[in-house]
C-alpha cells in the first residue's frame, strides 16, 4: 500500500509529464476565438511555430473564402503584428498583409501590399476581403479578424505572419531579422483530411474594403491526437503506480 507521501510524489510526476508534453503546450484551443460575423467557432486552429502567434480559420469552398482570426503579441508596446497571404511566393515580398497596432489605447488595422522588405506603405490588396476588425486581448495580444477571397479550387495558400518594430506617427518600422522573424511563413492547407471542411461562411459582402473598428475575435487533428496520448499516458502511469504500491 502506498504511503500518502508516495502517492503525492507519483501524482506530481504524472502532472509534470503532462505539463512538459509538447501537445499540452499548444494553446490555440484555449482562446475560444469566434467569427465576428456569425459568432461561430472556427473549424481549425494552429499554434504557429514561431513568434508566439496563433491562427484560427474556416475555409468555405462554396464561395472560395477563408475566414481567420490571427492572434499575436507585439514585441514592444508600440509595435505591430501582421498576417498576410502571398499569392505569388512563399516569403514576405509580395505579401498582401493586414497589419495591426495600438494607436493610444485604440487598436487599428490597415492593409499593406508589400513590394519589398524595405517598403512598408499602406496599399490596396490584390484580393477582396470583408469583415476586417481588430481588438486587443488579455496578455497584451492583438487579434486581427477578416475574411478573404481565395482562388476557386485552391488546395492551399501561402501565408506569412510577423511581429514588427515600432510604429511612429502611424508608420510601421521594419521588423527584426532574427531567425524566428525570417521563418514566419508556411503553406496553409485548405482541403484534405488535415484542413477545415466546407462550412457556411460570412456573406461575401463588398470588395476589397473593411471596417477597422474593434470586433469579436502543426495541424489541429494531430494536436488532438497528441493531447489524448499525453493524457492517456498520464492515466496509465498513475494506474500502474497504484497497482505496484
Amino acid at each position: 500500500m502506498a504511503s500518502p507521501s508516495s502517492s503525492v510524489l507519483i501524482l506530481a510526476i504524472v502532472c509534470f509529464i503532462s505539463l512538459i508534453s509538447p501537445s499540452i503546450s499548444q494553446t490555440c484551443k484555449t482562446q475560444n476565438a469566434r467569427s465576428t460575423t456569425d459568432k461561430t467557432a472556427y473549424e481549425k486552429c494552429l499554434d504557429l511555430p514561431v513568434l508566439d502567434s496563433y491562427l484560427h480559420y474556416t475555409y468555405n469552398a462554396s464561395n472560395s473564402s477563408l475566414t481567420v482570426a490571427f492572434i499575436a503579441k507585439p514585441a514592444h508596446s508600440d509595435g505591430w503584428v501582421a498576417w498576410a497571404i502571398n499569392p505569388t511566393a512563399t516569403g514576405m515580398s509580395g505579401s498582401q498583409a493586414f497589419v495591426a497596432y495600438r494607436s493610444g489605447s485604440t487598436p487599428v488595422v490597415k492593409t499593406y501590399n508589400i513590394s519589398s522588405y524595405s517598403v512598408l506603405v499602406e496599399g490596396k490588396l490584390a484580393f477582396n476581403f470583408w469583415d476586417l476588425k481588430v481588438e486587443t486581448m488579455r496578455g497584451d495580444r492583438i487579434a486581427i479578424y477578416t475574411s478573404v477571397k481565395v482562388p476557386a479550387g485552391a488546395d492551399s495558400v501561402n501565408h506569412v505572419w510577423q511581429i514588427g518594430g515600432n510604429v511612429t506617427n502611424g508608420r510601421i518600422g521594419v521588423h527584426p531579422f532574427a531567425p524566428a522573424n525570417l521563418n514566419s511563413r508556411a503553406v496553409l492547407s485548405l482541403t484534405g483530411a488535415d484542413s477545415p471542411s466546407s462550412a457556411p461562411g460570412p456573406s461575401t459582402g463588398g470588395g476589397g474594403g473593411g471596417s477597422a473598428t474593434p470586433g469579436g475575435p502543426g495541424n489541429a487533428g494531430s494536436m488532438s491526437r497528441n493531447v489524448n496520448f499525453g493524457v492517456n499516458l498520464g492515466v496509465l502511469v498513475l494506474l500502474g503506480s497504484m497497482l505496484i504500491f
